[in-house]
């Protein structure tokens, strides 16, 4: 499997488990937890693969804050394997 371009962090205190997100990723990389938060919801969580970088989840939310979208560039690749190597 080709290694992620990106990754996703979903606060717990701002998600209010609408689902948006879920609905508009396109690799599928984002669920609804099957536990319910503080607040009595289905927060969304990254499910730790597939994600493309493409921050549709994050255009898409309703809450500021509660989706953040991190990519993974060729220089932060070519440091970690510069680093594996030292």
């Amino acid at each position: 499997m080709a290694e992620a371009r990106g990754y996703v962090t979903v606060d717990a205190e701002e998600c209010k488990g609408c689902g948006l997100c879920v609905e508009s990723c396109p690799p599928k990389c984002l669920e609804l937890a099957a536990e319910l938060s503080h607040q009595g919801v289905h927060t969304a969580q990254y499910t730790g693969e597939k994600c493309t970088g493409c921050g549709i989840c994050y255009y898409c939310c309703p809450e500021p804050g509660a989706i953040t979208v991190y990519r993974r560039t060729v220089a932060a690749k070519q440091e970690e394997t510069h680093a594996a190597t030292v």
